[in-house]
């Protein structure tokens, strides 16, 4: 049962909250453009704006559909914990506190802003914070994966 457990937390962790990582860097470079531009004209190319904006879009869900299944990866994990009998030891404490400022992050601040460029964009600015929050979001999960390699404290 561990092997089955460790399998999902991996693949779910390379799966949703890499998806997860790699949408919320992109989504900036795409906001900037996102206003809605008026539709080509029949069997012409969509302007770059249009497609900037439909990349964000995409984006944007990306972000959203794969945090949802990205809950998989903490589940598993503390399940694993807890076969293991693990659970008290720091470096799945520290991480497990990691995961949840990531979580709280993206569902409190990144998304949302995600959301309001889509609605507002060109907010130079607000794209820089956003820019900046995503780094910090992964950041954080940067140090889960090496504390997940290094396990300090580790006495297995």
């Amino acid at each position: 049962m561990e092997h089955v457990l460790l399998s999902v937390h991996v693949l779910a962790s390379i799966v949703f909250v890499g998806g997860a990582t790699v949408a919320t860097s992109l989504f900036p470079r795409y906001a900037p453009v996102a206003a809605p531009v008026p539709a080509a004209p029949s069997g012409a190319a969509a302007p770059e704006d249009e497609r900037s904006r439909r990349v964000a879009l995409s984006l944007h869900r990306t972000t959203r559909v794969y945090s949802i299944l990205g809950v998989t990866v903490p589940m598993a994990g503390i399940a694993l914990a807890v076969a293991q009998g693990r659970m008290g030891e720091v470096w799945i404490n520290v991480s497990m506190v990691l995961t949840a400022a990531a979580g709280v992050l993206l569902a409190w601040q990144i998304y949302p802003r995600q959301r309001r460029a889509l609605r507002e964009p060109g907010d130079r600015g607000a794209l820089s914070t956003l820019s900046a929050l995503t780094g910090i979001f992964n950041l954080l999960w940067a140090a889960v994966v090496v504390l997940m390699i290094v396990r300090p404290g580790d006495h297995a």
